[in-house]
């Protein structure tokens, strides 16, 4: 199964650079939906991607039309706080197109309203007090999502032991 993550017309740049490190990861492609509310050289999103952006399969779209035309038939959950269903009522494990996106809106505004009432059976949200908060970081949204997708598939394409690199680092912490 191939996972991807879009982000629509994002503004953070710390954002999309802790998603891109999530999407290297877990072997997610990225794909940024343009206008970009930032520079793709800015210092805070190479920063929050540390040194992985070589890992990360980035893909850009010019605007939200060319990404739907990419998008095609491809099975796509919209992320919103207004979605009906909770996201761990879905199954990501499973469809007959092998890919699946998932979409999350603009920090500050979301999805286009229109869309996403055209497409409100394909919403997904995560459960949370909104009495306190108006929303979860979009990065840590992206997160759970990508990992509860990536645990119906039964980690797929993942190490579930972790290999240290630095073999000698791994000696001298005993483990």
């Amino acid at each position: 199964m191939k996972n991807h993550i879009a982000l629509y017309e994002p503004v953070m740049p710390a954002n999309t650079g802790n998603i891109a490190r999530t999407c290297a990861a877990t072997n997610t492609t990225l794909h940024l939906i343009h206008p970009l509310g930032f520079s793709t050289e800015d210092k805070m999103l190479k920063r929050a991607g540390l040194d992985y952006w070589q890992e990360v399969d980035i893909m850009e779209h010019e605007s939200f039309e060319d990404f739907l035309n990419w998008a095609g038939e491809r099975p796509m959950y919209l992320i919103s706080k207004f979605a009906q269903r909770i996201y761990t009522e879905a199954d990501l494990a499973s469809n007959v197109y092998g890919e699946q996106i998932f979409l999350f809106g603009k920090e500050t505004t979301g999805l286009p309203l229109d869309f996403m009432q055209a497409h409100e059976a394909d919403a997904l949200r995560i459960p949370m007090n909104d009495e306190h908060v108006r929303s979860l970081n979009l990065s840590n949204t992206a997160a759970i999502l990508i990992y509860e997708a990536l645990r119906q598939q039964s980690w797929q394409g993942l190490d579930e032991i972790h290999h240290y690199r630095d073999t000698d680092k791994a000696r001298e912490l005993n483990w």
